[in-house]
């Protein structure tokens, strides 16, 4: 594998250093199945799902020695689009992907066989020989996973992000087995709900607010998916933002004293001055990353010194360019009513918005409403542009449909004055329109550097 550059986060160049061992070839650690498998890997393993998640549980089944079939509702090389009775009764096991939903037909069917059913991150917890901190929440679940691992990286300890963080937890096994090692687990409702034998040292939980609505049945129902991960912390502390005990009180569950972290309305931290924890929402990842710090007497000078060299990833409002004065922001990763909330605080100036996408459920009336005093212009592109424009009008609430990104950044470009920001803080899924939210950001990044060379800032 490549050297990281030097620019590259340091848990990303840790764990390149883990996988090359230095100029020696890569080699891999002896992995076994537990008791519990063993049995199950007699017949072909069914993996639901030929994405990353799919992909890295078959590399850790053909460790093992197991043989599997890959099953995918979309067309792809190598994988079965059909799964019926006839294909379940082959099969004792299935490892399924996050995008299957706990009744997916599929997964009827193969527990209808008699089939063992564990999502990917189940399965890979059962060989996993380190530590693991599992990481949760609506919002900036990533960048403190990202956080946590790179803090622990920079005191010298072998230290891992996993899971919905885009490196699935499969993978991990297959490069170490040493029981000091730490897997720092991004845990989204989509694993938790299904999760039986993973078992997390402490949990951490960002905040709370309505998100996949599309998949769960309300916001209780996406709530409880997310406490599973709770139920399945064993060992150790876990730790919640303002907004989760919120909910948790309106939801009936019992949250112990010591779990609750005032993420809300806190002081601002000279320590943090400079570094992306400053301001609001990153700095409700600090302070749940300083009580988990805290609780395992590590040094707290430490985490403020890795908080310093620490950089988020792509996508996350970030300043994209600046032209004629005004400023242009790339928040791609907002998928969602909160993400786009708390993005709209940080400046004090007009923001243009640039909204819109595929939905995901929620109360979208109220959301409008509550954005509308925080934007000069609402640009709006994607599947919910027309349903947006409509409450936008029922609410005399200044906007524009666009019929792609392009005519959104190019129109709110020629609109903002100096001083103003465009901002990309889209609220909804990128798939209408892009492959991801990274390419969305791509592209929004592409289009204001070409700004220069349209006609209207010449």
């Amino acid at each position: 594998m490549p050297a990281f550059a030097e620019s590259a986060p340091l848990f990303l160049r840790c764990f390149a250093a883990a996988r090359s061992g230095g100029s020696a070839p890569p080699s891999r650690p002896a992995v076994s199945p537990p008791g519990l498998l063993a049995p199950l890997l007699r017949q072909p393993v069914a993996v639901f799902g030929g994405g990353v998640s799919g992909q890295a549980a078959g590399d850790l089944l053909d460790c093992l020695g197991a043989s599997s079939e890959v099953f995918d509702e979309k067309a792809g090389a190598g994988a079965s689009q059909r799964f019926e009775c006839s294909q379940a009764r082959q099969h004792r096991l299935v490892v399924f992907s996050p995008g299957f939903t706990a009744d997916h037909a599929w997964l009827q069917t193969a527990r209808e066989a008699g089939c063992t059913c564990l999502g990917e991150l189940d399965f890979a917890s059962l060989f996993w020989r380190g530590r693991l901190v599992a990481i949760t929440g609506t919002n900036g679940k990533t960048t403190l996973t990202e956080f946590l691992a790179h803090a622990l990286c920079a005191g010298g300890e072998a230290a891992f992000a996993v899971g919905n963080v885009g490196f699935p937890f499969s993978r991990l096994p297959l490069r170490t087995q040493a029981a000091d090692a730490v897997a720092v687990c991004e845990v989204s409702s989509f694993q938790a709900e299904t999760l039986r034998h993973f078992r997390a040292d402490a949990t951490l939980w960002t905040n709370f607010a309505e998100d996949h609505l599309e998949r769960h049945r309300g916001l209780e129902d996406y709530f409880s998916a997310k406490w599973n991960l709770v139920d399945h912390t064993c060992a150790g502390p876990v730790f919640a933002g303002s907004s989760v005990q919120r909910f948790a009180g309106e939801f009936g569950r019992c949250l112990p004293p010591e779990a609750c972290i005032a993420t809300e309305g806190a002081a601002p931290d000279a320590r943090l001055g400079g570094t992306p924890f400053a301001l609001y929402p990153y700095r409700e990842n600090f302070l749940l990353a300083l009580a988990w710090w805290r609780h395992t007497g590590r040094p707290e000078d430490a985490l403020y010194e890795a908080a310093r060299s620490f950089r988020p990833g792509r996508h996350r409002l970030a300043l994209a360019g600046e032209f004629r004065g005004v400023s242009f922001w790339n928040d791609s990763k907002a998928t969602n009513f909160h993400a786009v909330e708390a993005a709209l605080t940080t400046f004090s100036a007009p923001v243009h918005l640039i909204l819109g996408g595929r939905s995901k459920g929620g109360d979208l009336r109220a959301f409008v409403g509550r954005i509308a005093g925080k934007s000069r212009h609402l640009w709006l592109i994607g599947e919910t542009r027309a349903a947006l424009a409509g409450l936008c009008a029922a609410g005399r609430i200044p906007h524009t449909v666009c019929a792609s990104l392009e005519e959104a950044v190019l129109g709110a470009s020629a609109a903002a004055r100096p001083g103003e920001h465009v901002v990309l803080s889209p609220a909804f899924a990128s798939f209408d329109m892009f492959r991801s939210y990274a390419d969305r950001g791509d592209q929004f990044e592409k289009l204001v550097k070409d700004l220069g060379a349209t006609s209207i800032f010449q």
